[in-house]
């Protein structure tokens, strides 16, 4: 019987649920159009018809005609209202005679006080949307003051308040006066800094600050400094907040108004405020800062499953230890496996000055690779100079040491190289999971000569550049242009991990993973001293978070200066915007290999 009783009242609920949006009036506006009338429309929708007599309903109905008309500037309208199927519980329809709209004939606005003279406030008057003789709009009146309001937190002017804040409307004239004034009172300061709970030095972690000490406030500065505290992962939680008192104000300003007069500060006291200050001849107006972190686990693991045509099914697994020390310096290992490659990669990454834009790097690496004609067993050591300038490009200087143990076709060989090298790296992203714009370059040069002890001589560079740009919210664009080329006598020294190969997943469609490349006589590859490839791609929303694409990719690698052929795929394929990321689904058609006419591609994750 309970369980029965308990049912009958969870069905009520719900079907109370389901109804309740039934009763919402639906109107239609007669003899006015634009927006006053689907302001009208959007005003009589929160009307509910549930349980009202007709005459609350119909005063209802009219009430809030007149205040979304008046919105608009029609004070004085005439409206008839009408009923068609005679229930007053579904449709109404309002025939509006709007009268005389309502003008600004008087207008004061502006800003007093140390705002008087700030760039942002000058902006945001020139962009006031009020003007003497327009047509009243109490929204552009609203928005006005809001944005004052908003400009005056962000920027640090604690003490502000309206000193003028009134629409005088005379409905009889048709006309409106409008007064909104602000006194900025004077602008706040960041003052002391205070670190807490940081496993880093505080040294370290304050030549990452935006601003010092005295500097004038900005809100904005409080972000991007908890951002770049977010980058570092030397923290799992944190906290940029500034000391201010329960009215708005900095930490001291309270204290030194209730000194001066006995009574709590006002919420609008900028002018006294100042007053006071100047009468006692001391400036308090700094703003402390407070910075809490937690520390981020020193040790993190992650476990990666994954597929692509490529290379098959795969899995990663990383350790990395976000910091080892209270220099910040760092460790990450990771492991990966799949059916033609196997490796292990580790860095040990160490910060300086400015620990996200410059630090040294420690890299080491073991490969095993067995993919078509190349057998690899390869070690390396790396020493690597990192900066990130202001313009996001990333200037990398490092020197490599490898060993290579490799079979390439019918060629067998031991080498170890030596040899520096230098890289440039720029990637901008919006919505980096599936970002609708973006670009990615990259351009690398490296060296080696046996009059160093390395085995081989050899100049190679390579570059890659990608876009992505959007029409819209539905269409989508992406394009890649890669290459490299390498200037050597001693060819036959060069590994596999520094030939060039092309086709895959993310070189040309329609070919299999690293297939395309010169060949030897029993047509087994080599590999090339050059490559290049391309490719367009055309993207289209289909429904929510599927879309479908086109495509087409050429390119080639080869051993003159510029090929006698490039291979051409193209195809069709299907993007989900997973919660993992992207899931790409490829078919391509190769146009000069009609034994393989289509070939499937599928891989996870982003274009870069």
């Amino acid at each position: 019987m309970r369980h029965s009783m308990t049912r009958r009242i969870l069905w009520g609920a719900a079907l109370s649920v389901v109804t309740s949006g039934a009763y919402a009036l639906d109107a239609s506006v007669e003899g006015l159009e634009g927006p006053a009338a689907e302001n009208v429309v959007t005003f009589l929708r929160a009307v509910d018809t549930q349980n009202i007599s007709e005459e609350r309903l119909d005063s209802e109905v009219r009430d809030r005609t007149q205040r979304a008309l008046r919105a608009f500037g029609y004070y004085s309208p005439q409206i008839e209202t009408a009923y068609p199927d005679g229930t007053f519980d579904a449709d109404a329809v309002i025939s509006i005679d709007p009268g005389p709209q309502t003008h600004i004939t008087q207008l004061d606005v502006g800003i007093d006080g140390d705002a008087h003279d700030d760039r942002a406030f000058q902006r945001a008057l020139d962009q006031v949307a009020l003007k003497e003789g327009d047509a009243l709009r109490h929204d552009r009146y609203e928005s006005a003051k809001s944005r004052f309001s908003t400009l005056a937190l962000e920027r640090g002017y604690f003490d502000a308040g309206f000193t003028q804040r009134r629409m005088e409307v005379r409905p009889w004239e048709a006309s409106a006066r409008i007064f909104l004034r602000m006194n900025s009172g004077p602008r706040y300061h960041f003052g002391d800094i205070r670190f807490s709970g940081s496993q880093i030095e505080e040294a370290r972690l304050r030549r990452m600050l935006p601003f010092e000490d005295g500097d004038p406030y900005l809100a904005g500065q409080l972000a991007e400094y908890n951002q770049r505290l977010g980058e570092t992962d030397w923290f799992r939680g944190i906290a940029v907040r500034p000391r201010i008192d329960s009215g708005g104000r900095g930490a001291n300003s309270g204290q030194w108004w209730q000194e001066a007069t006995g009574r709590r500060p006002p919420l609008t006291s900028g002018p006294g405020l100042a007053a006071v200050r100047q009468l006692h001849g001391q400036q308090r107006t700094d703003v402390p800062v407070d910075v809490d972190v937690i520390p981020a686990d020193r040790h993190q693991f992650e476990t990666g499953i994954g597929y692509a045509t490529d290379v098959g099914p795969r899995v990663q697994f990383s350790w990395d230890m976000p910091w080892l020390n209270d220099r910040g310096h760092s460790l990450s290992n990771a492991l990966y496996l799949s059916g033609p490659e196997q490796r292990f990669d580790g860095e040990y990454l160490m910060p300086l000055a400015d620990p996200l834009r410059d630090s040294y790097r420690l890299g080491y690496g073991l490969r095993k690779l067995d993919n078509e004609d190349t057998q690899s067993l390869e070690s390396s050591v790396e020493l690597a100079r990192r900066w990130e300038f202001d313009n996001d490009w990333v200037q990398e200087l490092y020197f490599r040491t490898t060993y290579e143990d490799f079979t390439q076709a019918d060629q067998d060989e031991q080498v170890l190289l030596l040899y520096p090298g230098i890289s440039w790296t720029r990637t901008r992203t919006r919505q980096p999971n599936f970002p609708m714009w973006g670009d990615r370059q990259r351009l690398a040069l490296e060296v080696s000569d046996t009059k160093w002890g390395s085995d081989a001589r050899f100049l190679r560079t390579t570059f890659d550049s990608q876009w992505i740009r959007s029409l819209g919210q539905d269409n989508r664009f992406v394009g890649r242009v890669g290459g490299g080329a390498m200037a050597t006598d001693t060819f036959d020294k060069i590994p596999p991990s520094l030939r060039f190969f092309a086709g895959g997943d993310q070189s040309v469609r329609g070919y299999s993973y690293e297939s395309l490349s010169p060949e030897n006589d029993d047509g087994e590859l080599l590999g090339g001293q050059h490559m290049l490839t391309a490719s367009a791609e055309y993207q289209r929303r289909v429904t929510g978070n599927w879309w479908g694409a086109t495509f087409i990719d050429t390119g080639n690698a080869f051993n003159e200066w510029w090929p006698e052929e490039l291979k051409t795929g193209a195809g069709i394929g299907v993007r989900w915007i997973s919660p993992v990321g992207p899931v790409r689904f490829d078919i391509a058609h190769p146009f000069d290999n009609e034994e393989d006419a289509w070939r499937l591609h599928f891989a996870i994750g982003p274009e870069f």
